[in-house]
């Protein structure tokens, strides 16, 4: 079999690479797609890639893995969206835009919603897999506790809070809790670690930038995974990024957050804001068993076996339905695409 990895950000590589372990594990061919615009952010230029549609084109896969909201219907293969985020609440994450044969969901509360809409629309599939790219959030290297370890020591604090906010202007929290995050890095226990989102704005990010110091680190990491893993707490808004740290059943603290599943401390007012974090750094009992609320309805499994599952779930799929020769597509749909990624004939 042949598998395109669909890349269309760079957020997408560290979803994408545990499916590529699974495909290379089972000696399949593989070919990962990414924008010439973001070529110089990809990690893993030893693995066989290109940046050319006409390439896709004449690599006429049988699966083409998708965390974005859309690909060219033109290619061959199994159309597969995989989701870049957890968070159901986002506007467009139940949006049928009919570019998919097969949907594969992270837990009950996308696959019941997503079931419902496959009967409505009966053009695609769902089945509920886990998500790729947290096969490697429940594997903890020991040079990963090592990092923890050196950090603590380094800056002698006891706590390591990550800040993770999203950046969508409507829903930020940065603009508004940089001076909180400033203040809490002054804190004698807290070394606060900050990650924004690729498409954070650059003069917000900048303004932190200005306020670094050795307990408040700017981190470039491109894949998030190990600073969820090394971090005590999280403060975040309304970013998918929450549930990732919830599955390690961890607190989190949000400004505003218009998730509709909360099961976390979500302060609406700033002048609190401080007070509560530090509370919530000290005792956490209070939302502890909230949280596997959570877990239980967005992703259950915690056996780093995601990838496995999606990989089966596409051969049964392929050896059920073969591979689809086209999509039914409005000429608004094929319109966008031809205007994206170019009319090839």
């Amino acid at each position: 079999m042949k598998f395109i990895l669909f890349c269309n950000l760079p957020y997408a590589f560290s979803i994408l690479k545990p499916l590529e372990q699974e495909i290379i594990k089972r000696g399949y061919d593989f070919l990962w797609y990414l924008p010439s615009d973001i070529e110089n952010s990809f990690a893993y230029k030893n693995s066989n890639y290109t940046t050319s549609i006409k390439d896709l084109i004449s690599y006429k896969s049988d699966v083409i893995f998708v965390p974005g909201n859309d690909v060219p219907h033109f290619l061959h293969g199994i159309k597969v969206q995989i989701f870049h985020g957890l968070a159901g609440e986002k506007k467009g994450h139940f949006k049928i835009r009919n570019y998919f044969d097969l949907y594969l969901t992270q837990g009950p509360y996308f696959t019941n919603k997503f079931k419902d809409l496959a009967k409505k629309y009966k053009n695609f599939e769902v089945t509920q897999t886990g998500w790729c790219k947290l096969d490697n959030l429940y594997q903890i290297s020991k040079e990963t506790k090592e990092i923890k370890e050196n950090l603590l020591k380094k800056n002698k604090v006891k706590k390591i809070i990550l800040y993770a906010p999203t950046f969508s202007p409507s829903l930020t929290s940065a603009p508004k809790l940089i001076e909180i995050i400033n203040n809490l890095s002054k804190k004698n226990d807290i070394l606060v670690i900050v990650k924004f989102h690729d498409k954070i704005d650059k003069h917000i990010e900048q303004k932190y930038i200005n306020i670094q110091t050795d307990k408040l680190i700017i981190s470039n990491e491109k894949d998030i995974t190990k600073l969820l893993q090394i971090s005590d707490l999280m403060i975040s808004d309304t970013s998918s990024v929450v549930y990732e740290f919830i599955l390690l059943n961890k607190p989190v603290v949000t400004l505003n957050s218009n998730s509709k599943n909360i099961n976390w401390l979500n302060i609406k007012n700033v002048d609190n804001f401080e007070n509560a974090v530090m509370k919530l750094v000290n005792n956490d009992d209070e939302y502890f068993e909230k949280r596997k609320k959570i877990i239980k309805m967005y992703h259950p499994y915690s056996d780093s076996k995601s990838s496995q599952r999606m990989v089966d779930a596409v051969i049964k799929y392929k050896e059920k339905n073969s591979v689809p020769t086209k999509r039914k597509l409005s000429l608004l749909r094929k319109f966008k695409i031809y205007k994206k990624y170019g009319k090839i004939d």
